[in-house]
């Protein structure tokens, strides 16, 4: 599982997905794919694609307006499955066919 496959994962889902970092922080990737480290204040001293091959726990937030009849709950689930739902998401190319 790379990085790649979790912002697509976020962007398809219209999640946040969090993971710990080594030193502490967490990663937060948004509903748009973008990775960012809260509270990081200047350039860091590691590789987000390292940190995430040692990651073993995620939280999945979802990021759409709360529905308040079945309000949606984040949820905390392993590597393994992280990876099956990156593996499992449709992949569509942009580009069409000539």
């Amino acid at each position: 599982m790379k990085l790649a496959d979790l912002r697509k994962l976020s962007i398809k889902q219209q999640l946040k997905i969090h993971f710990r970092l080594h030193n502490g922080m967490e990663c937060v990737i948004s509903e748009h794919g973008i990775a960012h480290v809260p509270g990081l204040q200047a350039a860091p001293d590691f590789n987000l694609e390292q940190e995430l091959e040692s990651a073993a726990e995620f939280l999945l937030e979802p990021s759409a307006a709360p529905d308040r009849k079945n309000p949606a709950r984040p949820r905390k689930l392993d590597r393994a499955a992280v990876a099956a739902m990156t593996s499992a998401a449709p992949v569509h190319d942009d580009h069409e066919e000539e």
